[in-house]
């Protein structure tokens, strides 16, 4: 029993998380009191839980015990205070809003962590933190910067938070769009550590894939016909459609060249699809649009071989533009070699070791071991796989490094 209680509270604080968070705040509007209290809430629920058993709805428990617990601490700071309500009457009214308010606590504090006042870097640290649950570790691979550094910068937004006294209260709606591009590399972010984690023994994180994609949704309708928002959402459904077909049944990486397309979730491609069409007839591309029109040409192709290097290859030097960022280069040569041949993007990976992040990236390594496998350097894709499985991070991707280099070993026949 006691192993099924740990194990129910991992996966109730992973799934639950932001939202049993993101309420406490909005209730108590203090940061540090939400999480506090939070973290509290879940060392009782491993005390207890063993010896009561797993109560049936383990998310309102936790919110409960948190809220009592919040409810104390304001008395023990010597206020006096009858109920929540009370608390609730205390903080900064929001505003009137002309067009629907945001709903979904998530959503808002995603937007409220997003304040003008705090670094953009900053912004996006905090919320990944306190809203999405990812662990520091998570955020400083994502942002390519020392754990040790992530941590501290997140520490010093929220004492800026603290200090300056920036309330937890819903910006007016003239203010969202200033806070959107955030909000967006927030939802993207949490895709992408649910698409492909960072760490640990697991290639999908299914929860934080849902999480972002409904974040994603809600934002479409509150801000519609935006092109970027749409762009986002068009890319996370296109994505997530190809989320079943990347493991094998034995749970082994599978390629966009090996993975089974029958497998691809049709719904999801439609959709994904329609939205993008809608967002393209703006004539505004950004970069989100960009990658979603990206993963339509995948989408599209009936087979690998079918795929549209050329059009992607093009797609990627428009994205570039946009964004300059290291991995959107090397996934920039990789569509070159692709539709020119791996030569191409051999020479072109050379010139990449010396961009800050990606001599040490394993993405680079295993780009150059399957370009030197297409072009049958053996010896050279053995020594690139081996650097690329030595520097994954990730079980699942350091074993299929792994199963490549043992297939480079194999006897040709």
């Amino acid at each position: 029993m006691a192993g099924d209680a740990i194990a129910t509270v991992e996966h109730v604080f992973r799934q639950e998380r932001g939202r049993v968070l993101a309420g406490l705040m909005r209730r108590f509007g203090d940061l540090g009191l939400a999480e506090d209290v939070l973290q509290e809430a879940c060392r009782k629920a491993l005390e207890l839980w063993p010896q009561t058993g797993i109560p049936s709805n383990p998310a309102a428990w936790l919110t409960s015990v948190a809220r009592h617990a919040a409810l104390d601490h304001v008395r023990r700071a010597g206020k006096s205070v009858p109920d929540a309500d009370a608390i609730m009457s205390r903080l900064p009214a929001e505003p009137a809003l002309d067009a629907q308010p945001i709903e979904d606590d998530r959503l808002r504090l995603l937007f409220i962590c997003c304040h003008p006042a705090l670094a953009p870097d900053a912004q996006v640290a905090l919320a990944l933190r306190t809203l999405c649950g990812l662990s520091t570790a998570e955020i400083a691979r994502a942002f390519g910067v020392a754990e040790a550094a992530l941590s501290q910068r997140v520490l010093r937004v929220k004492r800026k938070i603290s200090e300056a006294g920036i309330p937890f209260a819903l910006p007016e709606q003239q203010a969202w769009p200033q806070r959107l591009a955030q909000v967006q590399q927030v939802i993207y972010l949490v895709f992408s550590e649910g698409y492909c984690a960072s760490a640990g023994d697991a290639l999908l994180r299914a929860d934080l894939c849902a999480e972002a994609l409904r974040l994603a949704r809600l934002l479409d309708s509150l801000l519609p016909r935006q092109p970027e928002v749409q762009g986002l959402l068009a890319l996370l459904l296109l994505q997530a459609s190809r989320g079943a077909a990347r493991l094998s049944p034995d749970g082994q990486l599978l390629t966009l060249e090996e993975q089974d397309r029958s497998r691809w979730q049709g719904e999801l491609i439609a959709e994904g699809l329609a939205v993008l069409e809608q967002a393209l007839a703006a004539r505004t591309p950004g970069p989100y649009q960009l990658q979603a029109a990206i993963a339509a040409l995948h989408a599209r192709a009936a087979t690998a071989g079918e795929t549209d290097w050329h059009q992607i290859h093009l797609l990627y030097g428009a994205l570039l533009r946009h964004k300059p960022e290291p991995l959107i280069l090397l996934n920039a040569v990789i569509a070159c070699a692709m539709a020119h041949g791996a030569q191409h993007g051999l020479a072109w990976l050379a010139r990449l070791e010396a961009l800050p992040g990606l001599a040490s990236s394993h993405y680079l390594h295993a780009a150059r071991a399957d370009l030197l496998r297409r072009q049958g350097d053996r010896a050279g894709a053995l020594a690139a796989y081996a650097q690329a499985a030595s520097l994954a991070v990730n079980t699942v991707e350091r074993q299929y490094l792994l199963r490549r280099q043992g297939e480079m070993r194999l006897p040709l026949v």
